[in-house]
C-alpha cells in the first residue's frame, strides 16, 4: 500500500540556528522567524504537540498497512495539534470508514477530519502538480507580511488546498484568500483551529532577541 506520510523538515532559518549552535553561536530555536530583530515563535503548538503530530504520522501508516495489506488504498494522513486529516483515495465507502476508524484508535489523536475520496489513485502525474500547488501557495504565504509560514501546514490533494494550523480569524482568511489567487487551485478547505487575537500577541515572543555572551575562558 502506498501511503503519504507527510514529514516536514526545518525551514531554512531553523537549520541555520542549528548549524550556529553547533559552533557555539547560539541556542537552537526550532520553528521561528526573525522580524524587527526580534525572534518570533511560529510554530504555535506545544513541543509535545509537535512529537505527538509525528508519532500519530506514523503509527497511523504502520496500522494502515496491517489493516490493508493488498494495498487497495492510498492514504495520505497528515496531523496538527493532534487533528488529523485524511486525504486520498479508497475504492469503497466502508474502507473509507474503516480507515477513519484506524486513525482514530491511534494515541493521542483528538479528531479525525476525513477528506478520502471514492475512486482510482491519483497518477504520479497529478501528484506531481499537487506538489507543486502547495510549493506555489507555501511561497504565497511566506510572500505575506503579516502571515508566518511556519504556522500553517498546506495539503492538496486534486487541485484541492487544505489549510491546517493554529491561527486567528484574520489570519485564516488572508491565507485562504492567497491560496485561491494560485493557478492550479481548485478549492480552498480551512482546516484551521481559530485562537483569538489576544491570544495570538500572548503566544508571540516580543523581546529582541539578544546574542549569545561570549563564552568564558579558561583560566
Amino acid at each position: 500500500m502506498t501511503r503519504g506520510i507527510r514529514r516536514h523538515s526545518a525551514g531554512p532559518l531553523s537549520l541555520a540556528l542549528l548549524g550556529a549552535m553547533l559552533v557555539g553561536c547560539v541556542p537552537m530555536v526550532v520553528g521561528t522567524a526573525v522580524v524587527g530583530g526580534a525572534i518570533v515563535a511560529t510554530d504555535r503548538r506545544a513541543g509535545g504537540s509537535q512529537v505527538d503530530d509525528e508519532l500519530i504520522q506514523m503509527k497511523s501508516g504502520g496500522r494502515l498497512d496491517e489493516a490493508f495489506p493488498d494495498g487497495r488504498v492510498r492514504v495520505n494522513v497528515t496531523s496538527y495539534n493532534r487533528t488529523v486529516l485524511l486525504t486520498g483515495q479508497v475504492p469503497n465507502e466502508a474502507d473509507k470508514a474503516t480507515v477513519e476508524q484506524v486513525v482514530a484508535k491511534v494515541d493521542n489523536v483528538q479528531s479525525v477530519i476525513n477528506e478520502l475520496s471514492i475512486g482510482p489513485a491519483t497518477t504520479l502525474g497529478e501528484r506531481s502538480k499537487d506538489a507543486f500547488v502547495t510549493t506555489k501557495v507555501k511561497a504565497s504565504i511566506v510572500d505575506s507580511q503579516d502571515l508566518f509560514a511556519n504556522s500553517i501546514k498546506i495539503v492538496t490533494h486534486r487541485g484541492v488546498v487544505y489549510l491546517m494550523g493554529r491561527v486567528s480569524e484574520r489570519e485564516a482568511n488572508h491565507a485562504a484568500e492567497l491560496a485561491r489567487g494560485v493557478s492550479g487551485v481548485n478549492k480552498v478547505v480551512k482546516v484551521f483551529e481559530i485562537i483569538s487575537e489576544a491570544d495570538l500577541a500572548r503566544m508571540q515572543v516580543k523581546t529582541a532577541a539578544k546574542p549569545a555572551s561570549a563564552p568564558a575562558s579558561s583560566p
